[in-house]
């Protein structure tokens, strides 16, 4: 996933991806569990050519989605592995 940054302060990070909503959306809920966070969303100029860019203000953005990542990385490995168990 290419992630282009559009707009960096020391509290506020936007940045665009060159894929679909979903994972941003996944990001977006976990970013919200973070007592750090003040501001997590996504938007889309439009659907069917825009590019979906996320905002997140908060006291170190890029340390707030890097945990965030690593948190979602950890929940999917864990449901991956319940998967697997269920289907033996």
């Amino acid at each position: 996933m290419e992630m282009t940054v559009i707009e960096e302060k020391k509290d506020k990070l936007i940045f665009e991806v060159d894929e679909n909503t979903g994972f941003l959306h996944a990001l977006k809920n976990e970013l919200w569990n973070d007592k750090d966070v003040k501001v997590a969303t996504i938007f889309v100029k439009h659907p069917l050519v825009g590019k979906p860019r996320m905002i997140v203000e908060a006291d170190d953005p890029r340390k707030a989605i890097i945990s965030g990542c690593s948190r979602l990385k950890k929940a999917n490995e864990k449901f991956a592995s319940e998967v697997k168990k269920e289907i033996k």
